[in-house]
Order: C-alpha cells, then structure tokens, then sequence
C-alpha cells in the first residue's frame, strides 16, 4: 500500500524531482519471512502438488516484493542523474511490482498458506548492494539480468501450474510475465540512454558490467522473442 500510494502522489505531482536524503545499503525486513543464505535453502520439488505449489508461489511473493525495494531503490539512489521520465517509470514499476505481491500474497491465503510461512532467500538484494554506487551497473544487472531471467523461466512455470490444474495460479504469473516486459523494456531503455550521454557502446559495455557486478552466469535457455520484445536483442547475451 506504501509503495502503490508513493507512486501515486509521484503521479499527481505531489513528490518533488529532488534526492537529497541518503538511500539505506538495505532496506527495511518484517519479521517473517525468515531469510536464510541461497545454500541454505530446502529443495523446492517441482511436482504439481498443493504443498509445492505453496511453496513455489511463496517464492515468487518474496521476489516480488524485494523488487519493491529495488525499484524504490533505484528512483531514490539514481533519480537526479537522469530526467524525471526516469522517476516516472521506475515509480510505476514500483506500484507493478507491489501489485504482483498482493496478487500472490491473496492466492496464497486462498490456498491456507501466507507469506512468511516458510524461509526465504536472503541473497536478492545482493546484486543492488553490489551496484549502489553506479547506476547503469544497477540497470544492467537487475532488470536487464534477473528481470529478463523470469521472462525466461515463467512460460514454463505457466505449464506447469496449468497442468497441475491450478489456472487461477497461472494468470497471476501471466499477468506478471506480461508486465516484466515492460519492466526489462525501461531497465534497457534508461541504460542506452545513459551509456548516450557517456558515449559508450551499450552492449561493450553491458558484458563489462556484468562481468564485474553480477556473480552468477548468464546461461541459456533464453525466451529470444519477449526479450527483444523489451528490446534486449541476442547481441547483448547470446
């Protein structure tokens, strides 16, 4: 509610183009749910029954709503080095992102369950707090490389949940999947525009950063067609 009422005063013009209070290297944690380290983690099972669907989507909830932080995060950090359009996007994709955790938060109470039933992964803020100092390293590795991952994985999870026989579950994440687009589009989109303005080639530069920042892989399968979709065409990862 904070973050869709945030983006709403941004909107009507209530919130001034200024970022003169310091960002927290990590933002605020409820109590629940634990955040256990990624080895620490247990296995979730991918069969199509309705614990592992719990927990499945109870995984998904704590993605979206770290994803709050982080674009919340990245209007606050980085907001005065790019024109208000920048705000503008990153406000509503804030909004999207608390949106998608409701829509899952609901699902699981209809479901027995909540979120901060079971542990979650602590390591998702790692790649902000790698890049708080520079913001074309943030946009290349949180939206151009773990947003654009879900557009990767997401069509395969629609399936399953489909044929686990669970189509209330699936158009939530269709309805996400379709919004990451756009939410990849604006991380592309901003990084070009920067890398302009610093005369640097986009997609040098992209593999550079990535190398640097991000400490997995950026390994196939890949979903070419919704990542051109938001303008992140083969020769930046291929």
């Amino acid at each position: 509610m904070a973050a869709r009422a945030a983006a709403r005063h941004w909107r009507l013009g209530r919130l001034a183009h200024s970022f003169d209070v310091p960002m927290p290297d990590a933002p605020a944690r409820p109590e629940r749910p634990q955040l256990l380290a990624p080895g620490r983690m247990p296995k979730r099972r991918k069969g199509g029954t309705e614990a592992n669907r719990i927990a499945l989507l109870h995984a998904l909830a704590h993605i979206e709503f770290v994803a709050i932080d982080l674009a919340f995060d990245l209007v606050g950090r980085f907001g005065g080095q790019f024109p208000a359009a920048f705000a503008d996007d990153w406000m509503k994709v804030g909004a999207d992102e608390a949106m998608h955790f409701v829509l899952l938060d609901r699902r699981l109470r209809q479901l027995g369950s909540f979120y901060g039933a079971h542990p979650a992964h602590d390591g998702l803020w790692e790649s902000a707090y790698e890049t708080r100092h520079d913001a074309l390293a943030r946009l290349a590795v949180v939206p151009m490389v773990l947003e654009a991952r879900g557009l990767d994985v997401t069509p395969a999870t629609i399936a399953r949940l489909e044929s686990a026989g669970d189509s209330v579950s699936a158009k939530i994440l269709n309805r996400i999947y379709n919004d990451e687009i756009s939410h990849v589009f604006a991380g592309t989109k901003w990084f070009e525009t920067g890398c302009s303005e610093h005369r640097i080639l986009p997609k040098d530069y992209w593999k550079v950063l990535v190398n640097r920042h991000f400490r997995g892989s950026v390994k196939p399968p890949f979903n070419d067609s919704a990542r051109l979709s938001a303008g992140l065409s083969r020769d930046y990862y291929a």
